[in-house]
């Protein structure tokens, strides 16, 4: 009777132990399948900023390049302007310079009418 009641007990213990040892198991699963499902979640962010990371390093190129023409462009525009602006001051160069001559001749067309006028009145007396 007792190694009857010893045998119970170890058939017990042992189903005991392949009960404890199946479960073990499936929490082991149990934590390797969560572990896989929370990386792979990490890892679907971390795609997501690199994928993100890549597009803001093209953007970043393209608008390098963009200010740079536009700097180019901008410098072009400047040129033009100042060209622009010497030209207009070198018309109001010429205008100054006409009016100058023309006061000039004015001048000289007074004093030759009066010499003429002159002339006229002494011959006629």
């Amino acid at each position: 009777m007792l190694s009857r009641l010893l045998k119970e007990h170890q058939a017990k213990q042992n189903e005991r132990k392949e009960l404890q040892e199946k479960r073990r198991r499936e929490a082991i699963a149990a934590a390797t399948c969560l572990t896989e499902a929370l990386v792979d979640h990490l890892n679907v962010g971390v795609a997501q900023a690199y994928v993100n990371q890549r597009k803001l390093d093209h953007e970043v190129k393209t608008l390098q390049v963009q200010a740079s023409q536009f700097s180019k462009q901008t410098a072009q525009w400047i040129s033009m302007v100042e060209g622009f602006n010497q030209a207009l001051k070198e018309i109001g160069d010429v205008e100054n310079w006409a009016r100058s001559i023309e006061m000039d001749m004015r001048t000289i067309a007074t004093a030759l009418e009066y010499v003429h006028k002159g002339h006229l009145q002494s011959t006629c007396s």
